[in-house]
C-alpha cells in the first residue's frame, strides 16, 4: 500500500513501526472535528480559486458522506493509514477521485491536527463547564433545604467553630465557581485558529485564514505560524484547570468520606452511590467518593505528563506532540465522570441533623464565642484568650463542656461573666453573631444563595 506522503522513501514501515507510530486508536475520535475543519477549508479554497468550485462541493458533500458513515459505525478504519486525517482523506480520494486529493492543498497535517484539537478543547470544555454547573446547583439545592441546621466547622480536623451547613456547602460551590472561571479562561486560548499555518511556515497559495476562522468560530488566528503548529500550552491549560478542578472534588469526597464514617455520622451515602462488602455484611462503603478521590492523581499525572513531554521540545513541530492527545482526552474522560457522579452523590445524600446538633453542643467550639463575650466586656482579647483556655482546661478535667459549668464556677475564672453567659455561648447565638461579610451567620447565608442562583440561572 502506498502511503499519501510515501514519494520519497523507497522501503515500506517496519510493521512494528507502523504500529508504534500510529495514533489511530485514540486519535478517531477527533473525526468531527477533522471534519468540519476539511469542508471549511474546502470551502476556502474554493473562495478563493485555488480549487474548482466544482471540486470544493464534491469535497464538501463527499466528507458529508463520510461523517454520516463514521458515525452509522460504517466506515472502514485503516491502521496503515497512521491517524484520523489520513483515514478520511484516503476515503475521500475513494468516494470522489482525484478532487479528493485536492483537499490537502495549502494545509498540513501539522495546522490540521493542531486545528482539530482546538476544536475539541473548545467543544469539551463547555461541556466540562456545563457539568460544572450541575454539581454547583445540587450543593446549592441541598444548602437551601438546609440552611438552618448547624453543625461543627474544623481547623486541622478538630472542632474549631459552629457554623451552619449550608455555608459548608456553599464553600465548594465557591470554589467550583474559580473553576468555572479557569475553564473559560482556558477557552479563550483555545478560540484560536492554526488553520493555514501549513507544516511551519505559512503557504505560496493565496488562502483566507480569518475566512476559514469565522466559518470554524474561532475568535482569532494566531499571529505567527511558527507558534501556530507548536503550542499546546491551551491543552496544559486545560489540564491544570482540570487538575485543580478534580482536587476540589477531592477534597469534597474526602468530606464526604469522613463524615459517613461511624465516627462522625453526619451523613449516610444513597445505596445508589455505596458499595458493600464481599466478606463483611453490615458494610455500606463510600466507594464512588473513594473512587473520585484516587482518580486526581490521574489528572495530575496527565498535566505532569505533558508539562514534560513539552518542555524539550524546539520549533517547530515533533512527533512528540502526539502525546498531547491521550493525556487531553483522559483528563477530560475522568473529570466528567467524576463531575456526573458527585453531582448525583450530593444530590442524593441524607444528612443526619440530630447527629450534627448533638455534636456541637458536646465540644468547645463556643470557647471563642466565650472570648469574644469577654473582649466586648472590656477584657483584652488576648487576656480573654487565655481565661477561657484555663476554663477549657478545667472542663477537661472536670469531664464537661462550657455550657454545662454553674455561673459560679464560671466567674472563678473572670468575674465579668453573667447570666447572659449561657445565651451568648449557645450555638445558635454563635452562629446568628457572625454578621461579617461572608461569614456564618444566616443572612450573610442567605446572601450567598441568592448570589450562587444568579450565578446558576444566568447559565441557563
Amino acid at each position: 500500500m502506498t502511503k499519501l506522503w510515501g514519494g520519497r522513501f523507497t522501503k515500506a514501515a517496519d510493521k512494528t513501526v507502523e504500529g508504534f507510530t500510529s495514533s489511530l486508536a485514540f486519535d478517531r475520535r477527533l473525526y468531527k472535528q477533522d471534519i468540519r475543519g476539511s469542508v471549511a477549508h474546502a470551502r476556502m479554497l474554493g473562495r478563493q480559486k485555488i480549487i474548482s468550485a466544482d471540486d470544493a462541493a464534491a469535497i464538501e458533500q463527499g466528507l458529508t458522506e463520510i461523517l454520516a458513515e463514521i458515525e452509522a459505525g460504517d466506515f472502514p478504519f485503516r491502521r496503515e493509514y497512521e491517524d484520523i486525517h489520513l483515514n478520511i482523506e484516503k476515503r475521500l480520494i475513494e468516494k470522489i477521485g482525484p478532487a479528493g486529493g485536492r483537499l490537502h492543498t495549502a494545509r498540513s497535517r501539522n495546522d490540521q491536527v493542531a486545528t482539530d484539537v482546538h476544536l475539541w478543547v473548545k467543544d469539551e470544555t463547555a461541556a466540562v463547564q456545563a457539568l460544572v454547573s450541575d454539581l454547583q446547583g445540587a450543593l446549592v439545592d441541598r444548602a437551601a433545604e438546609h440552611k438552618d441546621v448547624i453543625m461543627p466547622g474544623y481547623t486541622h480536623l478538630q472542632r474549631a467553630q459552629p457554623i451552619l451547613l449550608a455555608h459548608h456547602l456553599l464553600a465548594y460551590f465557591w470554589m467550583l465557581e474559580r473553576d468555572q472561571g479557569r475553564l473559560a479562561d482556558t477557552r479563550k486560548r483555545a478560540d484560536i485558529s492554526p488553520l493555514g499555518a501549513g507544516a511551519m511556515a505559512g503557504t505560496t497559495f493565496p488562502i483566507d485564514r480569518a475566512f476559514t476562522a469565522q466559518e470554524l468560530g474561532f475568535a482569532a488566528v494566531y499571529p505567527n505560524s511558527m507558534d501556530a503548529v507548536s503550542d499546546r500550552d491551551f491543552i496544559l491549560e486545560f489540564l491544570a484547570a482540570a487538575a485543580i478542578c478534580q482536587m476540589h472534588l477531592s477534597r469534597l469526597c474526602e468530606e464526604l468520606v469522613n463524615w459517613s464514617s461511624t465516627e462522625f455520622g453526619f451523613v449516610e451515602m444513597d445505596d445508589s452511590y455505596s458499595t458493600g462488602s464481599s466478606i463483611m455484611p453490615q458494610k455500606k462503603n463510600p466507594d464512588v467518593a473513594e473512587i473520585v478521590r484516587g482518580k486526581t492523581g490521574r489528572i495530575y499525572g496527565d498535566l505532569m505528563a505533558l508539562l514534560t513531554v513539552l518542555k524539550g521540545i524546539p520549533l517547530t513541530y515533533h512527533s512528540d506532540l502526539q502525546e498531547d492527545k491521550e493525556r487531553l482526552f483522559d483528563a477530560v474522560d475522568t473529570l466528567k465522570a467524576c463531575l456526573t457522579v458527585t453531582a448525583g452523590m450530593v444530590a442524593t445524600l441524607k444528612f443526619n441533623t440530630g447527629r450534627m446538633a448533638k455534636a456541637v453542643r458536646q465540644d468547645f467550639s463556643n470557647a471563642t464565642d466565650l472570648a469574644d463575650y469577654l473582649a466586648k466586656r472590656g477584657l483584652p482579647f488576648r487576656e480573654a484568650h487565655e481565661v477561657v483556655g484555663k476554663l477549657v482546661l478545667h472542663c477537661i478535667q472536670a469531664g464537661k463542656f462550657l455550657a454545662g459549668c454553674d455561673l459560679a464556677e464560671l466567674q472563678r475564672f473572670s468575674s465579668l461573666i453573667g447570666e447572659d453567659v449561657y445565651h451568648a455561648i449557645a450555638p445558635e447565638t454563635c452562629v446568628e453573631l457572625r454578621t461579617s461579610q461572608g461569614g456564618t451567620g444566616p443572612a450573610e447565608v442567605e446572601a450567598q444563595l441568592t448570589m450562587a442562583a444568579t450565578i446558576i440561572s444566568a447559565r441557563m
